[in-house]
């Protein structure tokens, strides 16, 4: 009973996951987008881009250490 659990669970988390993971991406290439558009160096703008990109890596590294598979369906 208790192992049926673990496994929706961890599905769940999983999907989690992907979604936050989806989303950090298309955080951290529209801070590129951004930055690359101003015409003038803007220090928080830089700021806010690595903070994206740091995010998104974290799920991304997260994302091996639990062997997550991410499929065409979830925009890969």
């Amino acid at each position: 009973m208790l192992f049926f659990k673990r496994g929706k669970l961890k599905r769940e988390f999983d999907e989690q996951l992907i979604k936050q993971f989806i989303d950090t991406k298309r955080e951290w290439k529209n801070a590129q987008m951004l930055e690359e558009l101003t015409d003038d160096f803007d220090s928080r703008l830089l700021v806010e881009r690595k903070i994206a990109e740091s995010k998104h890596l974290f799920l991304l590294k997260e994302a091996r250490i639990r062997k997550v598979k991410m499929n065409q369906g979830n925009g890969f």
